[in-house]
C-alpha cells in the first residue's frame, strides 16, 4: 500500500506544471539544476568552525560557507526533529498535519517536494535518518510513498556501521554513519548524472544525536577535551569529512556548478552547543530554533556573501519549486515563501512573518537499532515483515481541534520582534523582544501594547489557520481512494 494511492490521481490537483528551462537571471539562462538538501541532527547554530567556535573542526563546511550564500539567521520549524524534516518536504507548518513532535510523521494527503520534483522530471532518492514514518517495505509511510525512487534509510538516527533499510531490506553497512549515508546517496548521484533527468538527493544525517558516538580518527582531534566532549565534536566532524567527500565528487563529476547544495540542521543545540540565544534543542527561544545553514550553486550563486533576513526550513520546498517552475496546489497553503529574490540578491529583507508553534504532545519512541535489527535477522529466515499496526490508520483524522484555544508555546517573528505566546491550563503568557537588541530574549517589551496586541493578533489568526489545516479542511477539495 503506497502513501500516494491515498489520492485519486485525477482528483489530487497536486500540481500544474511548465516543463521548461528557468528563467533568466542576470545575462546566462539556467537550466533545471540538481538539489541536494543535506541536514545534520541537532547540529546548533554556532557548532561551525566559520562562526568563530573555538574547538570544532570542520574545514569542508568552512570552505563550503566561504563559497555560498551563508545564512546567518535561519530557522528551523520546530525545535525537533520529525517536524522539521516534515517542513523541508512540505514547505508547510509540521502542525498543520499532526507532525507535533519527534516520531510523528507526515499524512498521505500532504504533497512532497519528492513528488513535486518527480512530476516535473526529476529523479529522487533519499539516505539517512527518515524520522516519518517506517522504513519497511509495504508503509504507507516510508521515503518511497513519500515520491523517492530509490532510497536507503533509517527510521530514526543511527550510529557506526548501521543497519539501514535499503527500499525496505536490510542492509549491514560499515563505516563512519556519516560516510555511510554519503557513500550510499553518492552511488545515486553517480549513476543518475549519466541521465539526462536532473535528481534530487535528499542526504539526512544521524549526528549529532545523542548518544555520541565518534569514530577513534576524529575523537582524537579532541583529546584534550572530556570524553563526552570528544565524541560530540567528534561526530560533527564526522559530518564534515563527509561534506568535503560530497563536495569533492560534485567536482570530480564536474556536476557542481548546477547542483543547489543546501545544508542545516533540524533545530537549534543541545545543552553541549553553542547557541544562537537563549535555550536549546526543544525550545521554542532563539538557541532551539537558529541553526547553520548555506546553500552552495556556482553557477547562479557567483560570489559568496552572508544575508542576515530571517529564513526558515518551510521556505526551502517554495524556493526550489520557483526554481523548477512548478505551481503549487494552493488548497494546501504554505507558510514558508520564495527565497527566489534573496538567493537572486534583489532584496535584503523578509517579505511575511514566521510562524512558530510546539504543540503539547508526547514523542513517539522508534529505535533505528532495534527496528533494524529485527528486520535484519528475519530476513535471515525469509519471514515476512509487516509494517506497524499503527499504519493502518493512516491518513485518518479522527481528532478536531479548538479554534479558541491554542495549547502550547508559539512564537511570531517579524524582524526585528518576536512574539512569545505560550498557553496552558494556568492561562496565556506574552513575551516580546526585540532581537537586533536582545538575541538574548531577556529583556520582554511586552508591555508595549500596540506592538504586542498587533503582532498577537497576526499570530493567533496564523494560529487558526494552522488549526483548519490539522483539522483536515485543506483536503476538502482532494478526494481519498477508499481503502
Amino acid at each position: 500500500m503506497k502513501r500516494r494511492e491515498f489520492l485519486k490521481a485525477a482528483g489530487a490537483g497536486a500540481l500544474i506544471l511548465t516543463i521548461k528551462d528557468l528563467p533568466v537571471f542576470g545575462k546566462s539562462k539556467i537550466k533545471k539544476p540538481n538539489i541536494i538538501l543535506c541536514i545534520a541532527d541537532d547540529q546548533g547554530w554556532g557548532d561551525v568552525g566559520y562562526s568563530g567556535h573555538p574547538v570544532l573542526k570542520t574545514p569542508n563546511i568552512d570552505e563550503m560557507a566561504a563559497n555560498a550564500l551563508r545564512f546567518d539567521r535561519f530557522y528551523a520549524a520546530a525545535p525537533v526533529c520529525s517536524p522539521t524534516r516534515a517542513s523541508v518536504l512540505t514547505g508547510r507548518h509540521p502542525n498543520r498535519f499532526g507532525c507535533f513532535t519527534w516520531g510523528c510523521t507526515l499524512r498521505p494527503q500532504e504533497i512532497t517536494i519528492a513528488e513535486s520534483l518527480k512530476k516535473a522530471g526529476y529523479v529522487t532518492g533519499h539516505f539517512g535518518k527518515w524520522h516519518l514514518g517506517s522504513v519497511l517495505k509495504n508503509s504507507p509511510l516510508n521515503p518511497g510513498s513519500s515520491g523517492f525512487d530509490e532510497w536507503v534509510s533509517s527510521p530514526n538516527y543511527f550510529d557506526n556501521d548501521p543497519i539501514l533499510s535499503k527500499m525496505g531490506t536490510a542492509v549491514q553497512y560499515k563505516g563512519e554513519s556519516s560516510i555511510v549515508t554519503v557513500e550510499v546517496a553518492l552511488e545515486f548521484i553517480r549513476k543518475n548524472t549519466k541521465s539526462s533527468q536532473p535528481f534530487l538527493a535528499v542526504i539526512w544525517f544521524g549526528s549529532p544525536h545523542n548518544p555520541h558516538d565518534a569514530a577513534q580518527e576524529n575523537k582524537v582531534l579532541y583529546k584534550n577535551k572530556n570524553e563526552k566532549l570528544q565524541n560530540f565534536y567528534g561526530e560533527i566532524t564526522g559530518i564534515d569529512n563527509a561534506i568535503g567527500k560530497l563536495r569533492n565528487e560534485l567536482r570530480v563529476l564536474d556536476i557542481h556548478q548546477n547542483t543547489m547544495l543546501w545544508y542545516c540542521s533540524d533545530n537549534g543545540g543541545l545543552k553541549v552547543s553553542r547557541t544562537g540565544g537563549r535555550g536549546h534543542k526543544s525550545e521554542i527561544y532563539e538557541g532551539g530554533l537558529r541553526v547553520p545553514a548555506l546553500l552552495e550553486w556556482p553557477e547562479f550563486i557567483t560570489a559568496p556573501r552572508i544575508t542576515n533576513a530571517p529564513c526558515t526550513t518551510s521556505d526551502i520546498y517554495p524556493t526550489i519549486m520557483e526554481f523548477a517552475e512548478i505551481k503549487v496546489n494552493k488548497e494546501l497553503p504554505l507558510d514558508g515563501i520564495s527565497l527566489v529574490p534573496l538567493i537572486a540578491n534583489k532584496t535584503k529583507a523578509r517579505s511575511k512573518p514566521i510562524g512558530f508553534w510546539s504543540y503539547p504532545s508526547q514523542g513517539v519512541v522508534m529505535s533505528s537499532k532495534d527496528e533494524m535489527t529485527g528486520l535484519f535477522e528475519s530476513q535471515k529466515t525469509r519471514k515476512e515483515v509487516n509494517d506497524l499496526p499503527s499504519m493502518s490508520n493512516v491518513g485518518t483524522i479522527s481528532q478536531k481541534y479548538s479554534y479558541n484555544s491554542f495549547l502550547g508555546h508559539a512564537a511570531w517573528l517579524n524582524w526585528p520582534y518576536k512574539l512569545h505566546r505560550i498557553e496552558n491550563q494556568q492561562g496565556i503568557k506574552m513575551e516580546l523582544y526585540d532581537l537586533a537588541k536582545d538575541s538574548m530574549e531577556s529583556n520582554n517589551l511586552s508591555a508595549k501594547p500596540d506592538i504586542t496586541k498587533k503582532m498577537r493578533s497576526e499570530l493567533e489568526h496564523w494560529m487558526k489557520s494552522v488549526v483548519r489545516s490539522l483539522n483536515g479542511e485543506d483536503y476538502k477539495s482532494i478526494k481519498l481512494e477508499k481503502q
